[in-house]
Order: structure tokens, then sequence, then C-alpha cells
């Protein structure tokens, strides 16, 4: 049966406020959740470490039993780590027999592979299935202005459309098939580790030969490179400022190995994924893996033989 006629299942069209279950309270998932609050949606909320919950408890949300009560909530919204949280917490068979919700809207990072089987499961049990991965970091999540890029049935994305704009300042529609959505994110994260890793190569360049990394940064974001990533970024780069991670680095080589996963599915060359996975592997092997990815211009540095960082760094 198409969830979309299921009895009892949707508030009159005019009342567009959501009774939503949020499953995945790290750092992005706290401050979306925050959002849907904030917004007038009621929320229950579960994470496998009780702290967030009770945090999230204190700001109005409503603290789950357990996953069950999640998917008693007209929709659930996941922002999980990787494919293997995913799989073990949310494709359930017998979670998904029972649900009340319509729609999973499914904003975890993760590869097309698992978006295709985890929309035939969803389907199989009539619960519709949307992949709505972000771009932005923990702040842009606290202000709302995530890019949320959206693929599935028109008619989920509609369902789900007020939560998405409580979180984001623009939703990106990108077709009915939700791996699509999961490969613009991989394709953006590819991107952005790249960036990265430019900007540490570049900046050791410059102080090997006497140009500081501010002085380069300010030429960069000035001219040819403006924007959050290369200002952003940098900042953190010529400071040598990692910590509190917005983005963990492991996280950055768990992104570009979905990429490479990907290309070797489509036949598609990348030659330049692998040059990213090893820097980011050898940054994690000197133990910069929970750090920021800017901590990438360590081993920029490191590889440059430039005095090692000090106290912090």
């Amino acid at each position: 049966m198409d969830p979309a006629r299921r009895p009892g299942r949707h508030r009159p069209q005019e009342d567009t406020t959501v009774d939503v279950g949020f499953v995945g309270l790290g750092t992005m998932g706290r401050e979306m959740a925050r959002r849907l609050l904030a917004d007038g949606h009621r929320v229950t909320v579960w994470n496998r470490s009780p702290g967030p919950v009770r945090d999230l408890a204190a700001a109005g949300a409503v603290a789950a039993d357990g996953l069950a009560d999640v998917w008693r909530a007209e929709a659930v919204v996941s922002m999980l780590a990787d494919d293997a949280a995913v799989e073990a917490l949310l494709l359930d068979e017998e979670h998904l027999a029972s649900a009340r919700a319509d729609v999973h809207v499914n904003m975890a990072t993760v590869s097309p592979a698992l978006a295709v089987r985890a929309a035939g499961l969803h389907t199989r049990h009539g619960v519709g299935y949307v992949a709505a991965p972000v771009l932005g970091r923990a702040d842009v999540a606290a202000a709302g202005n995530l890019a949320v890029l959206a693929a599935g049935r028109a008619e989920h994305l509609d369902r789900v459309a007020p939560l998405l704009d409580a979180m984001g300042r623009r939703t990106w529609r990108l077709g009915e098939r939700p791996e699509v959505a999961n490969t613009a994110k991989i394709s953006a994260n590819f991107m952005l580790v790249s960036a990265v890793e430019a900007l540490s190569e570049a900046t050791a360049l410059g102080e090997a030969n006497g140009l500081a990394a501010a002085d380069l940064l300010d030429v960069l974001t000035g001219t040819v490179f403006p924007g959050p990533v290369y200002a952003g970024y940098g900042a953190m780069i010529a400071e040598r400022r990692y910590d509190p991670a917005g983005f963990r680095l492991a996280l950055g080589l768990k992104d570009v190995g979905l990429a490479l996963d990907s290309a070797a599915a489509a036949h598609v060359p990348m030659p330049f994924a692998g040059v990213l996975r090893d820097s980011l592997l050898e940054s994690i092997g000197h133990g910069h893996g929970d750090r920021d990815l800017a901590a990438l211009a360590e081993t920029a540095r490191r590889r440059a033989a430039l005095p090692p960082a000090g106290d912090g760094a």
C-alpha cells in the first residue's frame, strides 16, 4: 500500500507541524533536532549514548524508550555516522513492519548502494524513503542554514518539506532515486577534501619559502578562491587550530572511500581520490583522526620538514 494513503497518518493539509522521531544526536544531529523543536515540531529523540538525549529533553524533546518509539512518530529523521550504523539501527524488518511513520529521511552520508537497499526494504513495508544528506558544519546546522540534497518520490519529499525547511536554507530536489542524493554528497565531500589538501600543500610551500600562511590566505580568498571552504579551512590551517573538530578527519577518509567505491562500481577513474586517501591515512596514522579535517595541514608540514607543531597543534 502507498504509505501516503494509509488512514490516519497525515495531519490536515494546512497544518505543517509534524510528529517526528529523530535518531542520531551527534555533533550535527543534535543541532538539527534543535531546529525542528524551534520550528514547532514535536520531536522524539533516540541516541546510543544518553547524554544528548537528556540535553534535548531539557530543550523540549521527548526521550524515546527505544527505537520502536521513534517509529511510532509520523516521520523519522536520522543522522548517523556511516553505513554500518544505519544498517544496524534502522534497516530492521521488525521496526519497519510495525512502523506508524509514513516516511524515513536518512540525512547521513552513506553509500549509494546502501540507499538502494534501504529504499527497497522500506518500500516492502510501506514506508517512504528519502535520502537527504546535507552540506554544512555544526555551526551552520545550528543556524538552520544547511544545504539539503534530497531525492525520493515526490509525495515523500512534499511530506517532509517542512522538516527540511526547518533544518536548511535550501533543499535541492535531485529526482526520485534516493541514491542520487548520496552520490551528490559524496562528490561534494570529495571536492571539499581535495580543497583542504590543496590548501595544506600550498601553505606548506609558502611557509618553506618565507610566506606566512595568513598572508597567503588573504591573497587566495580575496582573489581566485573566495567562499566559505577556503576562508574557513584556510583560517584554521593558518592558526593551526584543529580542535574541537567540526568535521573529523576520519570522516573525511570515510567519504573519500565512498567516492572510490562508487567510482569502481561505475568504472570511473578517480586518481586524485587515491592520493587523498593516502594523505588521510597518513594523518590518521599520526594521531589526527579525531581532529578537524584541517589537520591535513600537519601532514603537509611534516612532509616538508617544517617545524613541528607547538602545544595544542
